[in-house]
C-alpha cells in the first residue's frame, strides 16, 4: 500500500463520516439527527469538527477537524474555516486551545501506529503554535495524557500524566497532575516552574485523575475530572492548600466537567442524569453543575433524546454568553465530533 493509499485509509477510519456510512443500512429507518431540529438558541457553525474553543475576543472558536486532524479556526459571524495547521506536516492532534496571548497549545503524537491509534491520545506531546507566523510550533518536550487545562489570563497550564506513558517510572493505574509557566526566550516558548500537584495514589479513592479548567475569576482552584470514581466525578482541588471538593457527588451517574462559566460559580458538564440506566458519555448530554457544594444540575440540551446522538465538550465565551459545543454519536471514540454548534444562552428559554 502506497503512504498516500494508507493516508486516506487513516482519514477515512478516523473520520465521524465513516461511523455515519457504518450506520445507515438500506432500508434502515434512521432518526432524525438533532441538527436538523435546532431551536432558536441553538446555531450550527461547522458539519465536521470536534473540541471547540473560544477565541479570548469570543469572534472565533478554535476546533480540530477529527481526532489526530487539522487544528481549525471558524469565525462565528461569518462561518469562514481557516485551518491553522496545514502549512506543515505532522501527525494530527488530540487537542488545540488558545492561550492567554492568543498563541495556541496543541497536544498530538510525534509517533503513529494505525494498529493503535488511540496510544495517540495518551502518548501526546505539548507544542506552541503562532497561528499568524506561518512556522511550525514549537515544542515544549513535555507529555500529556488527554487534554490540558489553560488559563484564560496568565501564560499558566496544568496537565496530566499517567502510567502508560512512563511505565518504568509510575505504578499501573496511577496518574497525576502538574501545572506550570509558559515563557518565551528570545521568542521560543519553554514550560517553566513545573510542579506536581496531584497524585492520584494520595486520594483516599482509587481515580484516574485529567485537569480541565481553572476556576475563574481568582483561578485558586483546579476543577478536575475523577474518572472511575462513582462512574466519574466533579471535583475541585484547592491549588494552596490541596484540599479536595467534590462538587458533584452522583454515585453511579458519569458527570465529567468541561467548560466553565466566567464567574465561576457553574461549569458545564457531560452527564448521563437522563438515562434511567446508567450509560456514561456514550449517552450524554451538557448540564450546568452548580460549584457551591449542593450538586445542582440543570440540563442545557437535549441531543440525546434522538437514539444513538449525544451532546458533548462544550466550552463557554468569556462573556459568558454563548457555548460552543459538538454533537456526538454512540458507539464511537469519546470525543469524537460530529460538527460544532452555538449555544446562546440570552435566546435560550
Amino acid at each position: 500500500m502506497t503512504v498516500r493509499m494508507l493516508g486516506c485509509a487513516l482519514f477515512l477510519l478516523c473520520s465521524p463520516l465513516h461511523a455515519l456510512a457504518q450506520e445507515a443500512q438500506p432500508g434502515s429507518a434512521q432518526p432524525t439527527p438533532p441538527d436538523q431540529n435546532l431551536p432558536p438558541h441553538i446555531k450550527k457553525l461547522t458539519w465536521f469538527g470536534e473540541r471547540a474553543d473560544f477565541s479570548l475576543d469570543g469572534q472565533r472558536v478554535l476546533f480540530l477537524s477529527k481526532t489526530f486532524g487539522d487544528a481549525m479556526e471558524v469565525e462565528i459571524t461569518t462561518g469562514i474555516v481557516r485551518n491553522l495547521t496545514a502549512h506543515y506536516r505532522h501527525l494530527g492532534y488530540t487537542r488545540a486551545l488558545y492561550l492567554a496571548n492568543g498563541d495556541i497549545l496543541l497536544t498530538g503524537p510525534t509517533e503513529f501506529d494505525p494498529e493503535n491509534p488511540n496510544a495517540g491520545r495518551t502518548h501526546s506531546w505539548m507544542f506552541v503554535l503562532d497561528p499568524d507566523s506561518n512556522a511550525p510550533p514549537h515544542p515544549l518536550g513535555v507529555k500529556c495524557a488527554e487534554g490540558p487545562a489553560v488559563s484564560r489570563k496568565r501564560m499558566h497550564i496544568a496537565w496530566s500524566y499517567r502510567s502508560a506513558q512512563f511505565p518504568e517510572e509510575m505504578p499501573r493505574g496511577s496518574s497525576q497532575m502538574h501545572e506550570g509557566d509558559i515563557v518565551y526566550q528570545d521568542g521560543v516558548p519553554r514550560l517553566v516552574n513545573q510542579r506536581q500537584i496531584l497524585d492520584s495514589r494520595d486520594l483516599p479513592f482509587a481515580a484516574t485523575v485529567e485537569p480541565q479548567n481553572f476556576r475563574p475569576p481568582e483561578e485558586r482552584e483546579l476543577i478536575f475530572s475523577a474518572y472511575d470514581y462513582q462512574d466519574t466525578d466533579v471535583f475541585g482541588l484547592d491549588l494552596t492548600s490541596g484540599a479536595l471538593t467534590n462538587y458533584s457527588n452522583a454515585p453511579g451517574i458519569y458527570d465529567e466537567p468541561e467548560g466553565i462559566f466566567p464567574s465561576g460559580e457553574h461549569t458545564t458538564v457531560e452527564s448521563d442524569h437522563h438515562e434511567p440506566e446508567a450509560e456514561g458519555f456514550d449517552r450524554a448530554d451538557i448540564y450546568r453543575l452548580s460549584l457551591d457544594g449542593s450538586g445542582q444540575m440543570e440540563r442545557i440540551t437535549r441531543f440525546a433524546d434522538v437514539p444513538t446522538y449525544r451532546a458533548s465538550n462544550p466550552v463557554v465565551s468569556d462573556d459568558g454568553r454563548y457555548m460552543a459545543f459538538q454533537m456526538g454519536r454512540s458507539g464511537v471514540a469519546a470525543g469524537t465530533g460530529f460538527g460544532i454548534f452555538l449555544y446562546d444562552f440570552q435566546l435560550a428559554p
